[in-house]
């Protein structure tokens, strides 16, 4: 890691990968930095983790050889990155409440309803393959489950879209 990125405006994901699937790990939104490169930078090691922009993102990007002394000097930018650990690693613990207790509707559900806040958009175009990348399941669990949320009236499937209620 050679810089950390500070989001300005937009939305950036962060995800894992293992073999051909990934797992969603947290999204970064305005104000926002991305404590795994935060982390990385620090210990000078490879991130962990991938980012990609989910729509145009402006992003302040801050060398890292400037991040030491930055703590030091502003205790705002020190508080930054504690209150970043703390939410997601909060975020951690839901993702694998959610994974032990919910099942896939409730999942998938939430996702839905957390991808349109995040987006500002509804309907919100994805594909059902990119849903299952994100949740680490199988497409045809998705498309399984999405007819139920249809028929239940939470979700209603356009082309290439699906409104969320």
């Amino acid at each position: 890691m050679k810089v950390i990125p500070i989001v300005l405006e937009g939305l950036i994901k962060v995800f894992s990968r293992f073999e051909d699937k990934e797992l969603l790990l947290y999204y970064i939104q305005p104000s926002e930095s991305c404590i795994m490169s935060f982390s990385a930078s620090i210990k000078n090691e490879p991130s962990r983790v991938h980012a990609i922009t989910e729509q145009d993102t402006k992003v302040l990007l801050i060398p890292v050889d400037k991040i030491p002394g930055w703590m030091n000097d502003y205790p705002q930018f020190n508080a930054l990155f504690y209150q970043q650990y703390n939410q997601r690693y909060a975020e951690l613990l839901d993702t694998i409440s959610h994974l032990l207790f919910n099942k896939m509707d409730a999942r998938l559900y939430a996702y839905l309803k957390e991808k349109t806040a995040l987006t500002h958009a509804n309907p919100i175009k994805i594909s059902h393959r990119q849903i299952a990348s994100e949740l680490g399941t199988a497409r045809e669990v998705v498309t399984r489950v999405m007819k139920k949320l249809e028929q239940e009236g939470k979700v209603k499937q356009l082309t290439n879209s699906i409104q969320v209620w």
